[in-house]
């Protein structure tokens, strides 16, 4: 992405001194921090798409939610669910907030929530492929790793579990945080990063699970983080209001925002999006603006059409356009080249997370209104809206072509809602 405020500054590489020699292993660790583009991408596609379904599955039961969405009166006055899913998945019996698909083999997802446990599905048939070891408190986020050869579930028990997905064999139990707020994987190489709640980040070597490093600089619990495009930097950001930006290899800071400096966030940081090309970051805070700064340190622009909490924000990799979602159901598109308000969207109820289409200008946005939507940011046109949850939707993924979307929601339900 590009800005017409961006500059040539950026950050400056990681020294080049070698990663102590006991957290190397087998995958040359030392690479995929210093150079993540040394390492592969992952093997070719087993199977990308989803076979045909008639929609003949297992509906999820009414939980009698006076406020539901969507429900309709039927012709004899009886209350109708509408369903717009071509498939499901219905083993959690408590809210699920985690849900991600396998890059290569795009029919097999993994789901974790509130009843402690992960699982490994079909979304083309909704069978269980098998369940992970049951964690000792809510399994807030699972993923596999870029190459969909391993794949971990963090719970708020403090503990990662890392498993081989290919007969889902525990590789490496993962123990050091206190209760785990997010997990993200090393776009180029199985490195494993996790925020907690006791203001520290953590990151490990698999399939090993040798301790790397770990992160201390914010003062309250880590929101949200993830490693740059590159894999060269971390990018994370925490309840107090900072956002840091880390070099993998030393644990060192090599840049931060903070509250001090009142042209960023006076609250905390929700979430955050990195632009492709690594040079940009947006956040969101629950002082309900979003903010666009530069890696050199610069805060370029503060986006403010929201009336609540903005909790999710994404970056368009095709057009220099930003999107903003927030807990009043708004959904603002910006023009980064004009720094200006384009449109704003909305969903009925509070916005929890979005996603641009990869190389499109199309996004998907899920809110607790139970609804998925996916927009034209060019038009402010919404191109589709499927109903099916009785519930608020938590969390998603979106296969690469777009045209796929899997929910996580507090109903306890996963859906599948297909183009």
């Amino acid at each position: 992405m590009s800005s017409s405020n961006n500059n040539n500054d950026h950050i400056a590489p990681a020294d080049d001194h070698d990663v102590e020699e006991t957290y190397i292993e087998e995958n040359e660790v030392e690479d995929v921090v210093d150079d993540g583009d040394r390492m592969d991408a992952g093997s070719d596609d087993d199977n990308n798409g989803m076979d045909d379904d008639d929609g003949d599955h297992e509906m999820h039961e009414d939980d009698d939610d006076d406020d539901n969405n969507n429900e309709a009166a039927g012709p004899q006055g009886e209350i109708l669910l509408e369903d717009d899913s071509v498939q499901g998945f219905f083993a959690h019996k408590e809210p699920v907030f985690s849900v991600d698909l396998h890059p290569q083999q795009q029919t097999l997802v993994a789901s974790g929530g509130g009843d402690d446990l992960a699982y490994l599905w079909r979304l083309d048939t909704g069978d269980t492929v098998g369940q992970l070891e049951k964690h000792d408190d809510s399994v807030v986020s699972v993923k596999f790793s870029n190459d969909g050869s391993l794949v971990a579930s963090g719970g708020m028990d403090g503990k990662v579990n890392v498993y081989r997905t290919e007969g889902l064999q525990k590789c490496a139990a993962l123990e050091g945080p206190d209760e785990i707020q997010w997990i993200n994987w090393h776009p180029k190489g199985n490195v494993l990063l996790a925020g907690a709640h006791d203001a520290s980040l953590w990151m490990w070597s698999l399939p090993t699970g040798d301790f790397m490093n770990v992160f201390n600089g914010h003062g309250a619990p880590v929101t949200c983080g993830r490693f740059t495009n590159s894999g060269k930097h971390i990018v994370s950001g925490a309840e107090d209001g900072s956002l840091i930006i880390w070099d993998p290899k030393t644990a060192a800071i090599v840049r931060q925002f903070s509250s001090a400096d009142e042209r960023f966030h006076q609250e905390g940081v929700t979430c955050l999006d990195i632009s492709h090309d690594d040079q940009v970051v947006l956040t969101g805070s629950l002082d309900a603006t979003a903010k666009l700064v530069h890696v050199n340190g610069t805060v370029l622009w503060s986006l403010e059409n929201a009336s609540e909490s903005v909790e999710a924000v994404g970056l368009c990799s095709v057009l220099p356009l930003a999107a903003t979602g927030s807990v009043d159901g708004s959904l603002s598109i910006w023009d980064i080249n004009t720094m200006r308000l384009r449109t704003t969207l909305n969903h009925d109820e509070s916005v929890t997370r979005l996603l641009w289409h990869d190389q499109s200008p199309l996004l998907t946005s899920v809110s607790i209104d139970c609804t998925v939507r996916t927009w034209d940011a060019r038009t402010g046109e919404c191109v589709h809206v499927w109903k099916g949850h009785q519930e608020g939707i938590m969390d998603f993924a979106l296969s690469r072509d777009g045209k796929t979307v899997v929910t996580a929601s507090d109903d306890g339900c996963c859906l599948v809602f297909s183009q």
